[in-house]
């Protein structure tokens, strides 16, 4: 089962694994995300990050795999780069994460095409159409590097960005 929905530019480091593993109990992660997926120096970081079981998969592996991961008796975090490929999961592709019904957005680098919204918190104009998706199909998008510094939702955020 999902446990908890991430999006982190990092994917997978010690604010995951000491701070929202404990918030948030698991026994493993799943990662989603081409490029680490296919790189072995990267998922290995990623998977030697944590003594919990961590996958790092691509989008079309995810897709294989995501309703045994939702129907496990074991808790997964999905995490993903970018609010671009979460919104592809949960709204194009249709994916519902049991009943998770929140979306924690993470770190986001600091980028000359993106809006600054908090202390390393910056999105572009198509990852804001993404954050607004994912609200249109339900989901509460909350920006929280950690739970005690959040900056707060989507609503406080979107008119920046024409909504």
């Amino acid at each position: 089962m999902i446990s908890f929905i991430r999006v982190d530019d990092r994917i997978i480091h010690g604010q995951i694994v000491t701070r929202w593993s404990k918030e948030f109990p698991c026994d493993g992660i799943v990662a989603v995300n081409d490029k680490a997926a296919t790189t072995p120096v990267l998922a290995q970081s990623f998977k030697a990050s944590t003594d919990k079981k961590v996958f790092v998969w691509t989008k079309e592996h995810w897709r294989e795999k995501a309703e045994t991961v939702k129907n496990s008796n074991k808790k997964y975090f999905l995490i993903t780069k970018n609010p671009i490929d979460m919104k592809e999961i949960l709204v194009d592709d249709g994916f519902v994460p049991n009943d998770v019904k929140r979306v924690v957005i993470g770190p986001c680098n600091d980028r000359p095409d993106a809006t600054k919204l908090g202390n390393n918190q910056s999105i572009t104009q198509e990852e804001a159409d993404a954050c607004e998706a994912m609200t249109k199909a339900g989901y509460e998008v909350y920006f929280a590097l950690l739970k005690e510094t959040a900056i707060g939702d989507w609503s406080k955020f979107r008119s920046k960005f024409g909504y």
